[in-house]
């Protein structure tokens, strides 16, 4: 596998946010890390996506899925190194794929893919679409929820990748999330 798309060996509990845009991700990522005192992985694309945008109304292409995963990655491995016991992922590179996939007529760099199957996380948080639309410069499919979440069921289910659906207000999120994370806490 290309090192750098490779997580560097880590005690830590690695949580995934993970969903369609605009499902209260990143929201949720730092409540978290808020909660748990630690460190929390933002979305590296967003920042990378931006700047094209801005630039010069640029939108994502396939050539930008690697560098988007190496960004991911080194990000997560930096972070990774000053967390306190949990690590929340606003994301992972198993999201970028669901996008490249979805965007692409279901391409996918086979880099990617061997990233994904070797990356480990202890649980993925997958964000239901009941939360408001909410539009940015990035986001595109306010009429595609369903297919997108689903989407993104089928990849955890595809990856066989251990996953609790988040569904409900932003309070009963949290508190399901917390829950969750402390069984694995009391389980290590």
């Amino acid at each position: 596998m290309e090192k750098t798309l490779e997580q560097q060996p880590s005690d830590l509990i690695k949580i995934v946010l993970f969903g369609p845009e605009s499902t209260g991700k990143t929201t949720l990522s730092r409540q978290l890390s808020a909660y748990y005192k630690t460190n929390w992985v933002p979305e590296f694309s967003r920042d990378y996506l931006q700047e094209k945008w801005d630039n010069d109304k640029q939108i994502c292409e396939l050539k930008d899925i690697i560098p988007i995963a190496k960004g991911q990655i080194a990000l997560e491995n930096k972070l990774a190194l000053t967390a306190n016991k949990v690590l929340i992922c606003d994301t992972d590179l198993l999201e970028t794929k669901v996008y490249s996939q979805q965007y692409y007529n279901g391409i996918s760099d086979p880099k990617l893919d061997l990233a994904v199957a070797k990356n480990k996380y202890d649980l993925y948080l997958l964000t239901y679409i009941d939360t408001p639309w909410e539009a940015d410069d990035l986001r595109d499919k306010p009429n595609e929820r369903e297919e997108m979440f689903s989407a993104f069921e089928q990849a955890l289910i595809i990856h066989k990748k251990p996953y609790l659906t988040l569904k409900g207000d932003k309070e009963t999120r949290l508190k399901t999330a917390i829950n969750a994370i402390n069984k694995l806490l009391l389980a290590k």
